[in-house]
């Protein structure tokens, strides 16, 4: 407050005199100018001084602390996964010893004579497993060998439609090894009497489909004729991308109206020329990784897997049909 009614003053005289000295000039200006080097530097001295600081002993306890609970999370949940993998795979050799098909037709249909319904059409996701060690051939002879046998399982349980989906679609590449390998398969369960197979896949010239049942020809359901369809990730784009195509070409030349195109119709189209919607997906691994499966052809499939079991097993197929049988259908209004 003396601060200022010095410089009042000061200014008040500058009025009636025409100067000031170099002293007063300083006074009055020194407020407005910016604080010096050495001010600044010792009010950050001060501040730093009342800054309270911790102990190196304290850090050190601080760090152990947190480093302790990382540990106690770390060994909490170790233990858990591995005895979720201990229990897991106990319950598949239980389940190996009591439930195994020999492969014989009967046992598997004994296996399944309890279940109130079965999937019309059954889909599975494969994956190629080429992990670096073992040569590519090797690995697309198991894939091969692994759809073989879901091949097998179905027409023994009397499923009459299997998708088998590989992301890549190598599959589709060697449609006649393996078609060959799916009616040796299917030879070794039932013998003379091995049942129709038909292989096929979309966008495949109908030479290298399979569209003849080989084999006896079918008669029914009973005597496990079965029709394979093969897809990969390219499938479910081109199929909506070439019908948008043929729709907008038709409503061009005025054969068919905005308002008819609707889900219906799509969903009409896609399973005349593609594939119909499966009842059930089986992943066989760990996790729910769908790799690319057409969307729209699973709006309504009940989708299964097993958790901590990455291979393809005959109880993995057996629980998925269990769990289709007990599933609620409920589709709303």
């Amino acid at each position: 407050m003396t601060a200022v009614v010095g410089d009042t003053e000061v200014v008040r005289r500058a009025r009636h005199s025409p100067s000031l000295t170099v002293e007063e000039r300083g006074a009055l200006l020194k407020p407005l100018l910016p604080p010096s080097q050495n001010e600044s530097a010792t009010k950050e001295q001060r501040v730093k001084w009342w800054r309270p600081q911790l102990r190196p002993i304290r850090i050190f306890l601080r760090n152990q602390l947190y480093l302790l609970v990382h540990t106690i999370i770390h060994i909490v949940f170790s233990l858990y996964v591995r005895l979720r993998i201990a229990y897991h795979g106990t319950s598949d050799r239980i389940l190996s010893v009591v439930y195994y098909h020999h492969r014989t037709p009967e046992l598997v249909r004994r296996d399944i004579r309890r279940l109130d319904r079965l999937p019309e059409h059954l889909s599975v996701i494969l994956t190629m497993r080429n992990d670096g060690r073992r040569r590519a051939g090797t690995a697309l002879e198991r894939l091969m060998d692994e759809a073989a046998e879901i091949a097998a399982w179905c027409s023994c349980a009397g499923i009459p439609a299997l998708s088998i989906y590989e992301k890549t679609g190598v599959l589709k590449e060697f449609m006649p090894a393996l078609h060959y390998v799916m009616h040796s398969k299917l030879r070794a369960y039932w013998g003379n009497r091995c049942p129709g197979l038909q292989l096929r896949a979309p966008h495949v010239h109908a030479d290298a489909n399979g569209e003849a049942f080989s084999g006896r020809e079918p008669t029914s359901r009973s005597e496990g004729n079965l029709s394979i369809l093969l897809i990969s990730s390219e499938e479910g784009r081109e199929s909506i991308v070439d019908l948008t195509k043929t729709l907008a070409e038709m409503a061009q030349r005025g054969k068919i109206s905005d308002a008819d195109i609707n889900l219906d119709l799509i969903d009409t189209e896609l399973s005349e020329n593609f594939m119909t919607e499966p009842d059930m997906v089986i992943v066989f691994s760990p996790t729910v990784e769908l790799q690319g499966y057409p969307p729209w052809q699973i709006r309504l499939t009940e989708i299964f897997h097993v958790r901590d079991c990455g291979s393809v097993r005959y109880q993995v197929f057996l629980r998925a049909l269990h769990r289709y049988a007990k599933a609620q259908m409920r589709f709303g209004r």
